[in-house]
This record gives C-alpha cells, sequence and structure tokens, in this order.
C-alpha cells in the first residue's frame, strides 16, 4: 500500500483511505490509499483489470465498499452520500445522453437537474465558448466524437464541481481533439478545479498530470510526478528491460505492471 504524505490540516479534495472492493470472493481493490490536494490534476494508471474503474466506482458511490473510507472535501461519502456527491462531476469514457434531443435542450434539462437556473442566453454562451455554438440546435447523435466528449465534459462540469472525475476522456480522440481537450483540462485547472483522471496514455499523463499513481491487480504500486517516478525508477531492471534509450514514464509503467497484453 503507498500514501501520500500529510498535508496539515486542510481537508484533501479527495482522501481514498485503505480502500477495498470485491465482487464475492475476488478482491479487486486491495487497500488503497491516496489524496488528491486542491487544484490538482491526478493522473490513476494501470492496465486493463487493475483497479481503476473499481476504484473510481467507491469513488462515485456507485460500487459498495469492504472497507475502507472515502472522503471528498472532508466529507464521508457513506455518512452524507450526497453531500459528497454535489461536489463531484464525472464524465465517463463513453457518454449517452438523449440523442432525440439538442445539445441546448440537453445543457438546460441537466443545469435543472442541479438545481441550476440557466438562461438560454448563458447556454449558448457557454457552448460557444467550447467550439458548440454553430451545433446548439443538433441532436446529440448527429455529433462527432469529439463533439459528443466536448459536451460531456461541458456537462460534467456545468455546476462548478470541486472534483472533476474523468474516465480515459480522451479515448477514440484525433491528435486536434486531444490538444484541445488537454488545453480544456488545464483552464478548469486553473479556476481551482482538481481533476482525477485514469488514461491509457503516458504522453497524456506527463503532460497534462501533477501526479500519477501505478496501480496494478488492484494494489498501488507507486505515487509522484512523473518525472519523480521516472528518477526513482530509473535503475530499476525490471524498467530498464523495457526501456529502449533514455527511462520515460511508460517504461517506469510496463517494468512495474509487466509487459504481457491485458483484455
Amino acid at each position: 500500500m503507498t500514501s501520500d504524505p500529510d498535508a496539515g490540516d486542510v481537508p484533501a479534495v479527495l482522501e481514498v483511505s485503505d480502500l477495498i472492493v470485491a465482487y464475492g470472493q475476488k478482491v479487486v481493490v486491495e487497500g488503497v490509499s491516496f489524496r488528491i490536494e486542491h487544484g490538482e490534476i491526478f493522473g490513476l494508471l494501470g492496465p486493463n483489470g487493475a483497479g481503476k474503474t473499481s476504484t473510481l466506482g467507491a469513488i462515485e458511490g456507485l460500487v459498495t465498499t469492504r472497507a475502507g473510507t472515502v472522503k471528498v472535501d472532508g466529507i464521508e461519502t457513506r455518512q452524507r452520500p450526497l453531500d459528497a456527491k454535489a461536489r463531484l462531476g464525472v464524465q465517463l469514457q463513453s457518454s449517452s445522453f438523449q440523442p432525440e434531443l439538442s445539445i441546448e435542450q440537453i445543457a438546460m434539462l441537466y443545469g435543472g437537474l442541479y438545481g441550476m437556473r440557466l438562461t438560454t442566453v448563458r447556454v449558448r454562451d457557454s457552448l460557444e465558448e467550447i467550439g458548440l455554438g454553430q451545433e446548439r440546435g443538433k441532436r446529440f447523435k448527429q455529433l462527432s466524437g469529439g463533439q459528443q466528449q466536448r459536451l460531456a465534459l461541458y456537462i460534467a462540469t456545468i455546476h462548478d464541481p470541486l472534483l472533476l472525475l474523468l474516465d480515459e476522456p480522451t479515448a477514440g480522440l484525433d491528435p486536434q481533439s486531444r490538444r484541445s481537450l488537454w488545453t480544456r483540462i488545464e483552464r478548469m485547472q486553473a479556476a481551482g478545479t482538481s481533476i482525477l483522471l485514469t488514461t491509457h496514455s503516458m504522453e497524456e499523463a506527463q503532460a497534462v498530470c501533477d501526479r500519477v499513481a501505478i496501480i496494478d491487480h488492484g494494489k498501488l504500486l507507486t505515487v509522484g510526478t512523473p518525472a519523480d517516478l521516472i528518477a526513482k525508477h530509473r535503475d530499476d531492471q525490471r524498467v530498464l528491460a523495457v526501456a529502449h534509450g533514455d527511462v520515460t514514464l511508460e517504461d517506469v509503467f510496463i517494468g512495474l505492471t509487466g509487459s504481457d497484453i491485458r483484455d
């Protein structure tokens, strides 16, 4: 089990302590602990089946935990689930909205669900800012994959959450759309939002994350900045065995989690 150092009396945006998630007899998350500070972009990296999705599910309150605690802004999620969820925004890898509604209608609908009073002018201005102003009358099913991802991120942050959870947000996007999303993530960070993202892209993790954690077989293997992890593990024989030239974050990831392809 790996945990971050104590950051004093100020509550972390997210604090996961000794988390255990099991499905029947199979333990998929085993004693995971980490914390995310205010304004931090934190990457959770791991192969398929490593425990990332179950960890996110536990944070969101969608997965029942066997042990451990999850606190959002100091709020224990099992004791005050609605208060904790109100501070979260969530964008899944594949988001699906009502296909027959226009994106303007979708924005108004979800704003209302969050108890917000959105005017048509405000929604149109917001859609203009994310490059969807000309598409506001289109139905969701008419949007391209990149446009759907932009809309999903907008809906996830429409209530200005304290912590945004992103599950492989750039999967399937072209390079231009991926870089555009990185820019939006960095702008949200500058505005004070903390972000937890899962990704299979080491380039993405190194480009946007302040710190990353590598998880495998339900256990947290290491936590640190991308540069610190490279420095920490550059002499590890498992890492050197897969490196081609200077050690990269991807070399560290493969060295610690193995080269076998996961389904």
